[in-house]
């Protein structure tokens, strides 16, 4: 293949990348993945995960999980061990773990020697004030009247600031660069604020803390970050980061290029981290990793893997426009990851008890099961066969139409690795309620195949009376019912949205196999889905997690386009 048709494959930061390395500009590729410990990370983060270090493991580069500790009201330890978690998770090894308090010291002499080039000053107006007189993009800003305040005014007030002798919001370190700018966030932006609140990293040694957008780049310089990657509403902020690096740039360093792309909105969910948490603190959902929550640990807990997220990613692509993702298309990789790897069990989720009346009451038989039909190296288990088993109640019909092929009265149905079996009597309690089927079984169809030719178009699973396990199943559906959450009209929110239905507990009947298995552990539920154990699982009763449906919709549109 051409360079040129080569490039044409690579998306538009690969292209920006093998340009800068073949131009010589950077010897090799350096990301960085900067989240800030405030909430748990969710699957927009995983797509930046997934992007940076893509992007070293595809340039043979490197990649720094640098947190964004500058704000300690906000931040909190959980957070932080989540996110190492999370990337660990999905298979990434960063090259260094960093902390923008590790940069806290040089971060303040930048901010000394630009109070002393003139080009930052110490505001003492209120927070208000300085909004106002930002005015708006269309026209000038009004300068600040401490704007022009001497240097050593100015040095004076910001070492009495990390002094902590000033209160919390009595003063602020501001940025000297065009209150006249299109641009709001060059418009003296705020550098430091006072935050009297310890640090977990820190200590007391800190009242004043950086803002991101200062932080930001400077962080990134001082380690040697050639390619810093942010998500599309950062682009109005690549101005004001430059500015800030050009402060402090030295010939024969590397200056970090910002590169914004699109970032990951998904159907009938929010990523708003705010949003995340206030459904968190109002007990809408049973925390960050819920199983409806699009964070990381919530979908790792409702059983996707880390491989369905990797290829998620990878198919989305990487977009400089905003857009839309279908969540069907994240369904539909895990569904394609799990169909090659969870074993095969079978378990009843709502229970119609059947009696097969020619079987022995006494005998208890062993079948053989396929584990997995997609994988050879699976092999098989045993399962018991009795007079008594379990059945779907939707499995069977009283009275059916001409295309109903399951069970009904004077029907046969083939018992998925078992017999067949026809029935013939309905047990009925006063109020015409079904208790029970009582059938007959075929000897000769042992393993469902037809004795004699004739052929049975119906095929169910069951699970045997006599032995089996109580099983709570999680069932879950949309955490909103409306397609985007965030479009509203005047006088909603996005709670207005949230799916009344969205989880649904119910007991079911299922294989003793799964008794001793593992917390995580993953298995399709024949003609019901894939499912997983959940933590809350006891030895007294399992708990499974609904990851996905079998019904791929998602799959059949693609393949009509």
């Amino acid at each position: 293949m051409s360079m040129e048709g080569k490039k044409e494959s690579l998306n538009f930061i690969e292209q920006i990348v093998e340009n800068d390395l073949e131009t010589k500009k950077h010897e090799s590729v350096y990301t960085r993945f900067p989240p800030e410990p405030n909430g748990y990370l969710h699957i927009g983060h995983g797509k930046s995960i997934c992007l940076n270090f893509g992007l070293k493991e595809k340039y043979h580069g490197k990649t720094n999980l640098r947190f964004d500790d500058t704000n300690p009201v906000r931040e909190d330890i959980e957070y932080m061990n989540s996110i190492l978690e999370d990337v660990k998770w999905l298979g990434f090894e960063y090259d260094k773990l960093l902390y923008a308090s590790d940069y806290f010291d040089q971060l303040y002499k930048w901010a000394v020697k630009l109070i002393k080039a003139g080009k930052a000053y110490v505001d003492i107006q209120t927070s208000e004030e300085i909004s106002l007189q930002r005015t708006n993009p269309t026209i000038n800003g009004i300068e600040s009247p401490y704007r022009n305040t001497s240097v050593e005014e100015n040095l004076r007030l910001f070492e009495e600031m990390r002094l902590g002798m000033h209160d919390e919001g009595a003063m602020v370190l501001r940025a000297k660069i065009d209150m006249n700018s299109p641009n709001m966030h060059m418009r003296d932006p705020i550098m430091y604020r006072i935050i009297k609140r310890s640090h977990d990293r820190t200590g007391d040694k800190w009242c004043i803390y950086p803002m991101y957008d200062y932080a930001h780049g400077q962080s990134d310089y001082l380690e040697g970050i050639t390619h810093s990657i942010c998500t599309l509403e950062f682009e109005v902020h690549r101005p004001l980061y430059d500015w800030f690096l050009d402060q402090v740039y030295e010939a024969g360093k590397t200056h970090p290029r910002q590169i914004e792309f699109a970032r990951l909105n998904l159907t009938y969910t929010v990523m708003s981290k705010r949003k995340l948490l206030e459904l968190v603190t109002n007990n809408i959902v049973n925390g960050w990793d819920d199983p409806r929550m699009p964070t990381i640990s919530g979908l790792r807990r409702r059983g996707y893997t880390p491989e369905s997220i990797r290829n998620f990613a990878e198919k989305i692509g990487v977009a400089k426009r905003e857009n839309f993702i279908d969540l069907g298309l994240l369904e539909y990789c895990i569904r394609e990851d799990l169909n090659k790897k969870a074993n095969r069990v079978m378990a009843v989720l709502d229970p119609l008890k059947v009696v097969i009346t020619n079987f022995s009451v006494n005998e208890n038989e062993l079948l053989e099961a396929q584990n997995n039909p997609e994988d050879i190296d699976a092999g098989t288990r045993q399962i018991t066969f009795s007079n008594t088993i379990y059945i779907e109640r939707d499995d069977f019909m009283e009275n059916p139409s001409n295309k109903y092929f399951r069970l009904a009265p004077g029907q046969e149905v083939r018992l998925r690795y078992a017999y067949f079996i026809k029935c013939n009597e309905i047990i009925k309690d006063e109020n015409e309620n079904i208790l029970e089927l009582h059938c007959t079984y075929d000897p000769e169809s042992k393993g469902g195949k037809s004795p004699d030719g004739r052929k049975i178009k119906g095929t169910i699973h069951w699970v045997d009376a006599k032995n089996y396990c109580e099983a709570e199943i999680r069932i879950y559906d949309r955490l909103f019912t409306k397609e985007n959450p965030d479009d509203l009209i005047e006088g909603e929110t996005y709670i207005d949205y949230i799916n009344p239905n969205s989880l649904k507990i119910i007991n079911a009947k299922v294989e003793p196999y799964l008794k001793n298995k593992n917390i995580g552990d993953k298995f399709q539920f024949e003609r019901k889905g894939y499912f997983c154990i959940d933590k809350d699982s006891t030895a007294q009763k399992l708990v499974f997690n609904q990851t996905v449906t079998l019904k791929d919709s998602w799959a059949k549109i693609s393949q009509k386009e």
